[in-house]
């Protein structure tokens, strides 16, 4: 593991080595999953390597299921409202260590004009030098919220009684921090 300077470090996320992801249930019977595509984000480590914060904003109308239909539904005033809500944004408010370089990042996330506190869990892995001699770090952060929370409330009854899109959303980013000079 390579060291960072003293302070704290800046890592922007790497698009390239970057996904920022969901899955939720549908129709009772699977999940469904998929990533937004345009994203901004950064976290800070200290000089024991450790998270001390992050952020991010994520580019809603890059949100991306590998099916258009599905897609512009969820851009529309039924879920996201692109057109209203453009972006939504993630703000640490806490971080507590564990064993490691885990973590308990609690923060306030803002979907559809709807700010709310969540808590997430990660890792970051690293920081090492690549053989192009830029700074790295890998992360990991997953959580889950109710999508309702956030006033997306869209559904239909499915004969059978349950609901064709599920209340519980799991968010997964996973990539590499580039530190920031």
């Amino acid at each position: 593991m390579y060291a960072v300077p003293s302070g704290a470090a800046v890592y922007e996320l790497d698009p390239a080595h970057t996904a920022v992801g969901f899955s939720i249930e549908h129709m009772v019977i699977s999940n469904v999953k998929g990533v937004f595509g345009s994203y901004e984000g950064s976290f800070e480590l200290d000089e024991s390597n450790k998270m001390t914060s992050a952020k991010a904003v994520i580019d809603v109308k890059s949100i991306d299921t590998k099916i258009e239909k599905r897609d512009n539904h969820l851009r529309s005033p039924d879920f996201f409202d692109v057109a209203k809500y453009p972006s939504m944004t993630f703000k640490a408010t806490s971080v507590k260590h564990k064993s490691g370089q885990a973590f308990t990042l609690t923060g306030d996330l803002t979907i559809h004009g709807i700010t709310k506190s969540v808590v997430l869990e990660g890792e970051i892995r690293g920081p090492i030098k690549d053989p192009w001699g830029m700074t790295r770090a890998g992360i990991i952060v997953e959580g889950m919220i109710k999508r309702k929370d956030f006033g997306l409330t869209w559904n239909k009854l499915l004969e059978t009684g349950g609901l064709v899109v599920g209340e519980t959303v799991t968010i997964h980013v996973e990539g590499e921090g580039i530190l920031k000079e």
